[in-house]
């Protein structure tokens, strides 16, 4: 005669949600948060919500927010193990959006969903994080831990985050006062930055290349997971001193999709292609794809991460406060009356 037994209880931790790591991990966090702490933070990480006041820091302020993403070159981390720069991305792509509004970075909070929380791949992540977050001045000050098994793999995570910051209303950058006969100045990327991974990943597929190959002296690894540029820091000193006629961080969309979005309506940038050249990674992509130069143009920076409108008189004074502030600017191109809002000289 058998005897049936009955199954265990269950509990969260075997349903697959730890929510002891996931009180380790926090405690984990808070040096890296407090790393990030500026002037008008009111509370540290563990509350129900993050507080952070404004009072006596402006006079008619603007708030500008911005939210995003890594995509998916979150598969090339996952796939090699490297997890330690790509929370600086994640910052970058939201800070680098809401400083060409004029926005000085006050606060970010992310959101890490994953399979199965590994505190320490977890906490190199963050850590990451809070790096992007001192690059930005932003404090670091909440966030969501999500363990989500049967949604993600054990192994895979994502990532979102979002980031706060105010510039005075008569300071906003709205592309309004642009004009003809201003001068479009471009910003050096750091490489893809956070777009075009599923094209870059399909021209690896069709390569069949080894990651750890040379292109000019770097492994493609090093190469693909180069963290965006924040460009946080240059910018808000250039609109300290300089009439800054509009920005535009050049994601998603490429030089076409994003620098029309500050042009007013009669107007065009005219961009000559020929004035920079293309780092060594895009020609790798465009030649294993057999990838045209207008899609390689709507799908990727190739080389220019972001983009400053001036006018004529001040594009000397601002190219020399942006060298001191350690970039390389060069003019690509300027304003003009036409058809359109976007055209190649």
């Amino acid at each position: 005669m058998t005897t049936s037994k009955n199954p265990p209880p269950l509990t969260y931790r075997a349903a697959g949600v730890d929510i002891d790591a996931g009180d380790t991990l926090v405690e984990a966090l808070k040096p890296i948060a407090a790393k990030t702490m500026r002037p008008g933070v009111l509370a540290g990480l563990g509350g129900f919500g993050a507080l952070f006041s404004l009072s006596g820091r402006y006079r008619d302020p603007i708030l500008v927010s911005g939210t995003d993403g890594v995509g998916t070159k979150l598969l090339l981390a996952i796939a090699l193990d490297r997890h330690d720069d790509i929370g600086i991305d994640l910052v970058a792509m939201c800070a680098n959006d809401i400083v060409v509004q004029g926005a000085e970075p006050l606060f970010f909070l992310d959101y890490f969903a994953s399979g199965r929380l590994d505190t320490r791949k977890a906490e190199r992540i963050i850590a990451g994080i809070g790096r992007g977050c001192e690059l930005a001045g932003a404090a670091l000050i909440g966030g969501e831990t999500a363990e989500m098994p049967g949604v993600y793999r054990d192994q895979d995570y994502d990532l979102a985050g979002f980031c706060v910051g105010a510039v005075e209303r008569e300071r906003l950058i709205d592309g309004s006062r642009v004009q003809a006969g201003d001068v479009i100045i471009g910003l050096p990327s750091s490489g893809l930055h956070s777009n075009g991974y599923s094209l870059a990943r399909a021209v690896i597929a069709r390569r069949q290349s080894d990651l750890t190959a040379a292109l000019e002296g770097r492994a493609l690894a090093d190469i693909l997971l180069t963290p965006t540029r924040i460009y946080v820091k240059s910018l808000l000193a250039l609109h300290a001193a300089i009439d800054v006629h509009a920005m535009a961080h050049i994601t998603g969309g490429g030089l076409p999709g994003n620098v029309p979005r500050v042009i007013p309506d009669g107007l065009r940038a005219v961009i000559d292609r020929s004035s920079w050249r293309w780092p060594a990674i895009f020609r790798w992509l465009q030649e294993g794809g057999e990838i045209a130069e207008e899609e390689m143009y709507r799908t990727f920076n190739c080389g220019v991460g972001m983009v400053v409108v001036v006018g004529a008189k001040d594009v000397q004074a601002a190219q020399a406060l942006l060298r001191d502030q350690g970039e390389e600017p060069f003019v690509i191109g300027h304003i003009e009356a036409g058809p359109g809002d976007f055209a190649w000289a």
